[in-house]
């Protein structure tokens, strides 16, 4: 009987750039993209096929999270290193950062609410003189 080798869709503790994207639901496009940013990283085979680490879905899942809360990369990028265990705490020194991102993040809400108002008004003013010719 000849037994052949079937190769692992992945080396043994190392996922493969498809697997990856099927288990978090994320793009490969995507996925590359976090890699250029700084925010994965991943080793490459003598093939130069992409071989991430195991920790990759949780990587994933903490760059999502951040992303959600509307960090920009650069500073996602900084924060990567700073979180506790395997959930999405980070650790207290980065805290002050987060609080800024919080507060420039209100400042863009004031700033896109006051816009509002102002279009409302615009948009009202001209319907009512609209209506009125």
């Amino acid at each position: 009987m000849d037994v052949r080798f079937k190769p692992l869709p992945y080396e043994v503790g190392h996922m493969k750039i498809g697997a990856l994207s099927r288990e978090t639901g994320v793009a490969v496009r995507l996925l590359r993209h976090y890699e250029a940013q700084g925010l994965l990283t991943s080793r490459r085979s003598e093939g130069g096929h992409r071989h991430d680490d195991p920790e990759a879905p949780a990587a994933v899942a903490r760059i999502r999270t951040l992303l959600a809360a509307g960090l920009p990369t650069k500073v996602i990028r900084e924060l990567m290193p700073c979180f506790v265990g395997v959930g999405t705490e980070l650790q207290a020194c980065v805290l002050d950062h987060l609080k800024l991102q919080y507060a420039e993040l209100d400042s863009r809400i004031a700033d896109l609410t006051q816009a509002r108002t102002a279009l409302g008004d615009l948009l009202e003013a001209s319907t009512r003189a609209l209506t009125h010719a």
